[in-house]
């Protein structure tokens, strides 16, 4: 039997196998809302036969966007925006949905990627002043952030926690907080980027009190089975930065405050980051958090072969194996994994007729 198509429980979240489709922006959004591209993208990922799909990173307050496209969920009307796609995706599919909260900090107020993804100074269109945990741009160069004080940090975890709040009239089945790939909570913790002297940077116990102020303040207003997971970068990749000794000691204090799950991912703090990039090149990082912890460990970064997914998951080095721009290519990878595997996967009874007469029994009803 395949490990991969397994069930999972995390809290209050069933998995029917170990298959997540992981946060991807897309930055298509109108002033933080939705459109109708976020219907599309989402719907057609709702068919995949994954086992979790992740909305994409979404930020809590309007300067804590990306781009200027960024989706969020700091006001009626981003709320009101994803209620049709919600909708569309619980008519038609029975997926477990997440949504990934978010605060882009220092690398906030760029352009779009296929526009080169420049930082927009503030007075330009579309750009805005970023913050951080202390006044160092992201490159050489930017205009520096500001550093955020005491009220400002306030309320960005209070921007957190009723975005939770939005998230849970929404009907998401599950909340991810962004720690990762250099974004504000990623800034805190690095020491690369927090050179704070206050009670919030210096020793790894300060660096890790915003990021987990923001989580308790997160998980103490969701139900108390309800799952809060975690993304994080395992290591920054550059020497003195943040790194997996750090990550697992970051890991545990999650745990201890009632994590449901801890997605590894790395890099994206520095721009001398030196990734070493290769299929499963961040497995190892999973592999080490997961030798430490108790809760459900995510892997992700090239996993794109059916069978190292597999191994991945067989072997304990994670309990889920996420995907990102391989789904995007191709959509119906967990149909192709399972065929290969000879596990099933659930499928919409609309598809049920394009079943491979190789692989009969393929497909489960959703």
């Amino acid at each position: 039997m395949s490990k991969l198509f397994t069930p999972i429980v995390s809290g209050s979240l069933s998995m029917p196998n170990r298959v997540v489709i992981a946060p991807m922006c897309q930055y298509s959004a109108e002033e933080g809302r939705m459109t109708d591209w976020h219907m599309i993208h989402l719907g057609q990922l709702a068919l995949s036969g994954a086992g979790l799909l992740t909305v994409e990173a979404t930020a809590v307050s309007p300067e804590g966007r990306i781009t200027h496209a960024d989706v969020g969920l700091w006001d009626d009307a981003t709320e009101a925006a994803m209620v049709p796609v919600m909708q569309a995706i619980r008519r038609w599919s029975d997926i477990p949905v997440a949504i990934q909260l978010a605060h882009a900090g220092r690398k906030a107020s760029t352009d779009k990627p296929w526009l080169g993804g420049a930082q927009i100074p503030p007075g330009l269109p579309n750009g805005w002043q970023t913050v951080g945990p202390s006044a160092l741009p992201f490159a050489s160069g930017e205009n520096a952030p500001e550093a955020l004080d005491k009220a400002g940090m306030h309320r960005i975890r209070d921007a957190f926690a009723e975005a939770a709040r939005r998230s849970l009239r929404l009907d998401f089945d599950a909340i991810q907080i962004h720690a990762a790939h250099g974004y504000l909570l990623h800034e805190f913790l690095s020491p690369l980027s927090n050179r704070r002297e206050d009670g919030w940077g210096g020793s790894l116990a300060n660096r890790m009190r915003f990021p987990l102020e923001v989580f308790e303040t997160v998980k103490a207003v969701v139900p108390g089975n309800y799952p809060v997971s975690v993304r994080v970068s395992g290591t920054d990749w550059v020497e003195g930065g943040w790194d997996v000794a750090q990550t697992i000691a970051f890991a545990q204090e999650l745990q201890a405050r009632g994590c449901a799950a801890i997605h590894v991912s790395s890099g994206g703090l520095d721009p001398r980051q030196q990734i070493p990039v290769a299929p499963g090149y961040q497995v190892p990082l999973a592999r080490a958090v997961k030798a430490a912890v108790d809760m459900p460990v995510v892997a992700v970064g090239l996993i794109t072969d059916f069978d190292h997914a597999e191994s991945i998951v067989a072997t304990g080095d994670a309990d889920m194996v996420a995907l990102a721009r391989g789904i995007l290519y191709d959509p119906r990878w967990p149909w192709h994994a399972a065929a290969h595997l000879g596990a099933q996967v659930p499928a919409a009874p609309q598809y049920l007729r394009c079943q491979p007469r190789m692989h009969r029994e393929l497909f489960r009803q959703a």
